[in-house]
């Protein structure tokens, strides 16, 4: 797949490249520390990629763990089949812990209220659930606060002796480790490291410790401990341009976008286009509409600048991004007059046949490429390709 041409004539797609992604996944763990393993986040439909798909892809290629924010998430790869080790992390009072303790799930417990209903599903449950303790070391989000970290853990301990429970992890998150040299970055795991000796101490025995994202997993090797959590980078994108480009580290981008040109008509200098006439024509040109719009995803903060490569160059969004569709000015000569309805469109991908990428729609809409990919909605048909000659429904990793 070259990443710039649709190979159906859907009104939208978004190609996802299973091969890359695999690629992706073994680049990655090439940089591993000795003994440490990787988990593949398949949180958010896989950052708009597809999670099941998207899983049996990464475990495939050699990812030992997955992780979701919520627990829906990960039951929902358990109905389809995926028995990997899976790690959620995102609670709420009332969530389905029982139902995560009796399909083997790894559940995130940041505080006593947490440990609290954990317990109670597990002794409904009759079987004792699988926890791993979040510390809070920095981020400021979920996590225990290191002052609390002594009771949590003393009543984590005490229900794995009751058990209740079985501690299977200790971790954290970075907050700045995609800012190189950030003084965060060395805090927060100087503090890591200390609660992760105070709880080894209390009788804690994890399988697994982590802390590093995908920017650590990538430039911080002495943070990858037991396991490494990547996200961003397993769908070939590099989590800050700080750190460098998705090719710097053996990546590529996974998903491409493109759209068959809905209408191509002629109009006059001075013609308005899409709401409020932000764009005016400087001249005699032709248009061209792009069917897709923020109803889809499309940033409309990239009004007026988001790339597109459509009749053989990249052009703007020439005025507003709406609900369904957008508009781009094609100019005049024959690279204009070869454009006809039905011509691809592409808005981002790889970014080697000429194409723009994720990373350069999140500049035109002062974002991070993250959004830009997760944020394609479901009325975007994903299209796979790049699956393995061994099994080309990317399933082989299901059984794992």
């Amino acid at each position: 797949m070259t990443g710039t041409v649709p190979t159906s004539p859907l009104r939208a797609r978004a190609e996802i490249d299973l091969g890359a992604l695999r690629g992706n996944v073994r680049a990655l763990r090439a940089r591993l520390a000795p003994g440490a393993e990787l988990m593949a986040v398949v949180k958010s439909d896989a950052y708009g990629h597809g999670a099941v798909p998207c899983a049996r892809a990464a475990l495939d290629a050699g990812a030992a763990w997955l992780g979701t924010a919520t627990p829906h998430e990960a039951l929902a790869l358990r109905a389809a089949g995926i028995r990997a080790p899976i790690l959620c992390w995102l609670w709420t009072p009332g969530d389905p812990w029982r139902e995560a303790i009796e399909a083997g799930l790894d559940m995130s417990v940041s505080g006593m209220w947490a440990l609290r209903e954990v317990t109670e599903a597990a002794r409904e449950a009759g079987r004792p659930a699988r926890i791993q303790l979040k510390a809070d070391t920095g981020l400021g989000r979920n996590g225990c606060q290191p002052d609390d970290w002594p009771e949590l853990v003393a009543a984590a301990r005490a229900a794995e002796v009751a058990g209740t429970v079985r501690v299977t992890g200790l971790w954290s998150h970075f907050a700045c480790a995609d800012e190189p040299g950030h003084p965060s970055i060395t805090g927060q795991l100087d503090l890591f490291r200390e609660l992760l000796v105070y709880a080894e101490k209390a009788g804690i025995e994890p399988e697994v410790r982590h802390i590093a994202n995908s920017p650590a997993t990538l430039t911080l090797p002495e943070a990858h401990f037991d396991l490494v959590r990547a996200g961003i980078a397993v769908y070939g994108i590099c989590p800050s341009p700080e750190l460098g480009t998705s090719r710097d580290f053996g990546l590529r981008p996974v998903m491409t976008l493109a759209a068959s040109v809905a209408l191509v008509k002629r109009v006059p200098e001075g013609h308005g286009v899409s709401y409020g006439h932000q764009y005016l024509t400087p001249a005699e040109t032709t248009l061209g509409l792009i069917p897709l719009g923020y109803a889809d995803g499309i940033p409309r903060h990239a009004s007026g600048r988001g790339p597109v490569l459509v009749g053989g160059a990249v052009r703007r969004v020439a005025g507003r991004v709406a609900m369904d569709q957008f508009v781009v000015d094609l100019g005049t000569g024959p690279d204009a007059d070869a454009v006809q309805e039905g011509a691809p469109a592409v808005l981002f991908g790889p970014g080697g046949g000429g194409e723009p990428t994720a990373a350069d729609w999140a500049e035109a809409a002062d974002t991070i490429a993250y959004e830009i990919v997760t944020r394609i909605g479901p009325r975007v048909p994903r299209v796979y390709v790049g699956a393995d000659d061994q099994d080309d429904t990317g399933r082989r990793g299901a059984g794992r």
